[in-house]
């Protein structure tokens, strides 16, 4: 178990993931001293600020959430900003942490980094077979260096960084905006406000056929500690469930949580993406490991969540 009196770092707090684990490192070492730190702290763009950041608050432990995030349309829109921005938050972060003499850094990047030629399950060895889908990917390979500089700083330095790939994350604090969101969300405020205004039919994309395994961000979470405490080497390992869902399957399961009543209708003159994208996580296994809240029970939690934010105008729309 690490010590309890160590100085934790956690950037990119307010995001999605951030949201999640900060309470579950309070939680599991209550004697450390925990800093929060979101993009109005230090701009993790300038190396100044980073360099800053870590002789201000002299960490012993690091998780680096801190990212450039959006949907398909933004990073279509700004693959320039998405690149740089990314590579450079990331790079200076690891770098200025070695530099500081931190004893270990925990950073994560997301499943969109793999070839989009990839075979399902997914397993971390294929990460390197090919570019990811060209719509992201800017931002996909910006991501997918880190798996590059940690096991190079490794090497020449010893330094203990872990590179972490969560896969199809949804739960409470998800970003809700019509255009930027991810399936789940989407389809959750989608059938929400169809049983508010009791509209007749929701029409979803494309024949509900694809799969996904989908993996609750409070599971994740719960993760941390572990990858904090003892797992150290530079290979990547991801972090999700290996269950497999159709999206005809979420949807018919959001409408009857969000109490919908009207028809689902399936629009087949829109794309359908990837038939089959599910996850390894035998790695994960092998270490004792797993993601283990049900689908449903997830939804369930994040559909009130949602519920409760959305009526109180608390969520970014």
């Amino acid at each position: 178990m690490m010590k309890d009196k160590r100085t934790i770092l956690i950037t990119g707090v307010t995001g999605f993931l951030g949201r999640h684990i900060v309470p579950v490192l309070a939680r599991r070492y209550p004697e450390a001293e925990l800093i929060p730190l979101g993009s109005k702290d230090y701009d993790l763009t300038e190396q100044e600020q980073v360099r800053r950041m870590f002789a201000d608050h002299r960490p012993d432990r690091v998780v680096a959430l801190a990212g450039y995030v959006g949907g398909i349309g933004a990073n279509v829109a700004y693959p320039a900003d998405f690149f740089y921005q990314n590579l450079v938050i990331q790079t200076l972060t690891i770098h200025e942490a070695w530099k500081a003499g931190v004893e270990k850094l925990l950073t994560v990047m997301g499943g969109c980094s793999y070839p989009a030629t990839a075979s399902s399950p997914i397993s971390e060895d294929q990460m390197w077979e090919g570019l990811p889908a060209f719509e992201s990917t800017p931002y996909s390979v910006a991501k997918k260096m880190a798996i590059v500089q940690s096991e190079a700083y490794r090497r020449q330095y010893g330094f203990n960084s872990i590179v972490l790939i969560p896969g199809n994350v949804y739960g409470e604090y998800d970003n809700y905006e019509e255009e930027n969101s991810h399936v789940i969300p989407a389809t959750i405020r989608k059938f929400y406000e169809a049983a508010r205004d009791r509209l007749p039919r929701v029409t979803m994309w494309g024949s509900g056929k694809p799969t996904r395994d989908f993996v609750y961000a409070g599971d994740i979470a719960e993760l941390f500690p572990y990858f904090l405490e003892k797992y150290d080497t530079s290979d990547p390992i991801n972090l999700s469930t290996a269950c497999s869902t159709s999206i005809r399957e979420l949807a018919e399961t959001v409408k009857e949580l969000t109490g919908y009543r009207g028809e689902i209708v399936w629009d087949s003159s829109k794309p359908d993406g990837k038939v089959l994208k599910i996850f390894d996580n035998r790695k994960l296994k092998a270490l004792g490991l797993d993601c283990p809240t049900p689908l449903r029970e997830g939804l369930e939690r994040t559909i009130r969540w949602f519920k409760e934010n959305y009526d109180r105008g608390s969520i970014r729309l």
